[in-house]
């Protein structure tokens, strides 16, 4: 068992030694501060007085003014703080600390350890407070802890301001690598051409909505989405499903991968002759799918608290690269919204677009349409149909609707021209990065998929 009286009593990690070096590296070489600017922080130093001392010498290094014993001084004594840093002697001092600048980034790695380690400590603190406040929703608790752990690992992951003359120059890499791959999609391929040109593939930090009425085939096309993006980058998806069971998404993916008839084989009718071997073609899908990084959750209720939760905890854990939620209506906001339904789906979009810019990856979600969509002929889609919130379309980077006139009730389908039975046509109506369009599919009934079409995308009608 821990003795928590001596745990209490021990020192905050710190490395007072491995402070003063650095800040003796910056005093002898004038270019060194390059190279930790960025990366390090006045709080970072365990020291006050090394952190004060740290921060005047990024003053003056922002200044483009020189970093020695007479600027760091004068720079100290006109801001009233040379006394608080044990005076000139101390600062002569730190310039004999080091012969050489050459382990600058070491010393820099060492006090970022040391300073982590003290904010976990913070954290476990806070924590702590967490667990006493029981008048607090449990779900509320668990994702503030989450979150304030989560923000101790991801601390020197990204920048809260970068100048724009780096941003340039990775844009202009980017740009020359695309153009030596003769347009490479930027984005993850979703298996589908016509739709990965439009698009460029499922870009990161993007919310990507999926609306359609009632079996029209949202769910499909998302799994579809899945199964061959997995296969074909072997980048880890997520996938949320609260409407149907992870058994049935399996079914499914496994008959769209195998080519297989989705009802034969939920009746057990499967073909076992030499040649129409449904087991064979079943057995080679198993084979595809079993090396595909796919996980499903299937929990019939979860919030947006839990979600974000658990994909922050995939990602830690396998690397997610595309999340998809099956489907948005289904989710549950944190209840303080009585029965406005409106704001509740306000904030689950929000929270939906936070975990794409959070973990930096697409967020493929699924919406319903109001029944107002179907009252036209023919009954295609538009923005103003999203259910239940205008927010949908606000915080939605894309969106993207299916229709087929095979699953309009204002038509007959035995009068379809065979063509159009199996058409299925993808409104982009939303692109915040690209072009809007139309683009085509076609969609088999035996095994509830789409498949591209050899026919390129049109452009989309005038509403779009």
């Amino acid at each position: 068992m821990l003795d928590k009286k001596n745990l209490i009593s021990k020192l905050p990690p710190q490395n007072i030694e491995a402070e003063a070096c650095l800040l003796g590296c910056l005093m002898i070489d004038k270019d060194a501060i390059f190279k930790i600017a960025d990366m390090l922080r006045p709080e970072d130093f365990y020291k006050d007085s090394h952190g004060i001392i740290y921060e005047t010498m990024r003053e003056l290094y922002a200044r483009h003014e020189p970093i020695d014993i007479l600027t760091l001084t004068s720079k100290l004594e006109e801001k009233n703080k040379l006394e608080a840093v044990n005076g000139r002697t101390y600062i002569a001092e730190l310039g004999n600390t080091v012969a050489t600048s050459a382990h600058v980034i070491y010393y820099s790695n060492i006090i970022q350890r040391k300073a982590t380690l003290r904010r976990l400590l913070s954290v476990s603190a806070e924590i702590t407070e967490l667990g006493y406040q029981e008048n607090e929703e449990i779900e509320t608790l668990l994702d503030q802890a989450e979150q304030k752990l989560f923000s101790v690992s991801q601390k020197y992951l990204k920048n809260v301001f970068q100048p724009i003359d780096n941003l340039l120059t990775e844009a202009f890499d980017r740009i020359d690598e695309l153009h030596k791959q003769s347009g490479k999609l930027r984005g993850l391929p979703t298996g589908f051409h016509d739709l990965d040109n439009l698009l460029a593939g499922l870009q990161k930090s993007d919310l990507i909505i999926l609306a359609a009425r009632p079996s029209v085939g949202k769910t499909s096309l998302a799994m579809d989405i899945a199964r061959q993006s997995a296969i074909i980058s072997k980048v880890p998806i997520g996938i949320f499903s609260l409407e149907m069971s992870k058994e049935q998404l399996v079914d499914r993916m496994l008959c769209a991968q195998a080519k297989v008839n989705l009802w034969r084989m939920r009746t057990g009718k499967l073909s076992d002759k030499e040649e129409d071997n449904d087991f064979s073609r079943i057995g080679d899908a198993m084979g595809r799918l079993s090396e595909a990084p796919i996980y499903i959750d299937d929990s019939a209720s979860s919030n947006i608290m839990e979600i974000r939760t658990k994909a922050r905890r995939l990602q830690v854990e396998k690397g997610l690269g595309l999340l998809i939620v099956d489907y948005l209506q289904l989710m549950e906001g944190r209840g303080k919204y009585g029965d406005n339904r409106v704001q509740e789906v306000s904030e689950i979009t929000r929270g939906l677009k936070g975990i794409a810019r959070e973990l930096n990856i697409p967020v493929f979600a699924l919406s319903q349409l109001s029944r107002a969509a179907e009252m036209s002929k023919p009954a295609i889609p538009k923005l103003s149909h999203l259910r239940e919130s205008g927010s949908i379309e606000q915080d939605a980077d894309v969106v993207m609707f299916i229709y087929r006139k095979a699953a309009d009730r204002g038509y007959n389908f035995d009068e379809l021209p065979e063509s159009e039975k199996h058409l299925a046509e993808i409104y982009i109506a939303k692109h915040r990065n690209g072009p809007i369009g139309k683009v085509n599919l076609f969609f088999d009934e035996n095994t509830v998929s789409f498949n591209n079409m050899e026919t390129t995308g049109q452009e989309a009608p005038p509403e779009y």
